[in-house]
Formats: C-alpha cells, sequence, structure tokens
C-alpha cells in the first residue's frame, strides 16, 4: 500500500494548507519540464496529492488504504494530468481540484509546457579604445542551431575583457516557443601603454634623469587626442601624476582620471662631460 503522507513528507494530521505547500515544494523540484526533473516522482506526489487533498478520498484512503474499496477510482472528471503532456493512467481523478492544481502549477511553470530555442554564444574583438567609450557593432550570427542572421550588438563604455553581454532572445528561435538568448563574450585588444583600473587609465611615463631635476612639461597621447603634462622639478621615480576627467566615461558627463606613473631613467653610461657635471653635483651633497 502507498503512503501517501510519506511521499508528501506530511504527517497523518497535516492541515490542507500543509498538504498544499508540501505538493508545491515536491511538485516544482520534481517537473519534467525541470532540469533534473523526475516524471516518475511527479506522478507519484501527484497523485498522493490527489487523495489527500480532496476530504473525501482522504477519509476513504485513512480508512481502507490505497487500494480499499475502490475508493479512488473515478470517471476522470475534472483535473486531466494528460494535458501536461504524461500519461498518468493508473490513478483516478475524480474529484481532484483542477482549479487549485492549476493555480500551483501556473506559479511554478506558467501552467502550461513551453519548449525554449538554444542559447547561443559568440566571441566579438574590441579595441581598447571601443571598450572605454562603449560601441556598436553589427555581426552575422550562423550556427547550426539558427538561421544565418544580422545582429546589432551594443556594448557599454568602461567593459572589461571577458565580460559577457546577453542580448535576450536573439538565440535559436522555435515555432510557438519562446527563443532563446545570444551571448557575446567580449576581448579587448591590450592598449601599447594605457591599462584600466576602475574608471581610471593608468600610464608609465619615462622621462630623463635631466627633467626629473629641473621639471619639464612632456606631450602626451591620451584617448582623447595629445595634451601637455607638466613635470614639476624635483619630480621622483614613482611619482604619479593626474589628469582629471581623461579616463573611463562614469555618467552624465562624468569621467574617471588619467594617471602618469613617473619613471625616471638612468643612463647606462655617461659621456666624460656628463660624468664630471655628475661629480660636481656629488660635491654639492646632491
Amino acid at each position: 500500500m502507498k503512503d501517501y503522507y510519506k511521499i508528501l513528507g506530511v504527517n497523518r494530521d497535516a492541515s490542507e494548507e500543509e498538504v498544499k505547500k508540501a505538493f508545491r515544494k515536491l511538485a516544482h523540484a520534481h517537473h519534467p519540464d525541470k532540469s533534473g526533473g523526475d516524471e516518475a516522482k511527479f506522478k507519484e506526489v501527484s497523485e498522493a496529492y490527489s487523495i489527500l487533498s480532496d476530504k473525501k478520498k482522504r477519509s476513504q484512503y485513512d480508512n481502507f488504504g490505497s487500494s480499499g474499496a475502490g475508493g479512488f477510482q473515478g470517471s476522470g472528471a475534472g483535473f486531466d494530468p494528460s494535458s501536461f503532456g504524461f500519461d498518468f493512467s493508473g490513478f483516478g481523478t475524480q474529484g481532484f481540484d483542477s482549479g487549485d492544481l492549476g493555480d500551483i502549477l501556473s506559479s511554478i511553470f506558467g501552467g502550461r509546457r513551453v519548449r525554449r530555442g538554444r542559447d547561443i554564444a559568440v566571441d566579438i574583438e574590441f579595441s581598447f579604445q571601443e571598450s572605454i567609450f562603449g560601441a556598436e557593432r553589427k555581426v552575422v550570427v550562423n550556427s547550426k542551431f539558427i538561421k544565418q542572421k544580422e545582429v546589432s550588438i551594443s556594448v557599454p563604455a568602461g567593459i572589461d575583457d571577458g565580460q559577457m553581454v546577453r542580448l535576450s532572445g536573439m538565440g535559436e528561435t522555435l515555432e510557438g516557443g519562446v527563443p532563446g538568448d545570444l551571448y557575446v563574450k567580449v576581448h579587448v585588444r591590450k592598449h601599447p601603454y594605457l591599462r584600466k583600473e576602475g574608471y581610471n587609465l593608468i600610464m608609465d611615463l619615462p622621462i630623463k634623469l635631466t627633467e626629473a631635476l629641473l621639471g619639464s612639461e612632456r606631450t602626451i597621447m591620451t584617448l582623447d587626442g595629445e595634451i601637455t603634462l607638466k613635470i614639476p622639478a624635483g619630480t621622483n621615480h614613482g611619482t604619479i601624476l593626474r589628469v582629471k576627467g581623461k579616463g573611463v566615461p562614469i555618467e552624465q558627463g562624468k569621467r574617471g582620471d588619467l594617471y602618469a606613473r613617473i619613471l625616471v631613467q638612468i643612463p647606462e653610461k655617461l659621456s666624460k662631460e656628463a660624468k664630471r657635471a655628475v661629480e660636481e653635483l656629488k660635491k654639492q651633497g646632491l
């Protein structure tokens, strides 16, 4: 004899609400439309709920068991389990609260079986500048799952290498079903001298020893074009100079900053004159 209380995991004195709650949980876990679902288990918990949710059938079950006095056989009126696409012959359906179960399954699966198209994944390469300011690209998607089609793909400003962009409904399309999604993996080409850290851009700026000692002005190329950067006299190796507003766009016209890390270059060889000049500096305690 089947123990319907045990199947639903409830006590024999469980209330109608407790029975409904237990069924909702198990139906969600075992529904065959779900990944990892179990059709046999789903049938079993549905059968248990069909009995325990009906006062008359529950009373008959409590007195006679699951096969006693033909208590659960009926004409099939009311809820039709086959509407979910499964053969549920083998247990009766008369008196099953179809509205009740409909509400439960509608909240879990929308009340019907829906086929969904496959997701498609593509890889697209963008330049460093495109990744900083954002870009739009039209690509032709062609896979064994979908017919060839052109798709417009927009990537937001500041996107990182390796990030995924999801285009809902742009994957495989099934007639009468829900289309899958298109996933775009972004690959960003490295910049010759710039790198991104959050909303800021970082660069290394090599300068001569004399520029560090005496100060100078250097023309540097940003993503917005050339600018002149002032290097103060006495700048140390590793000093970081900030250029405001030349970094990654944030929002409403705001941007991060550009940071230039100073690298003082020490010459490997000195001419005789340069050596005498350095020795003179040494005498002065420099």
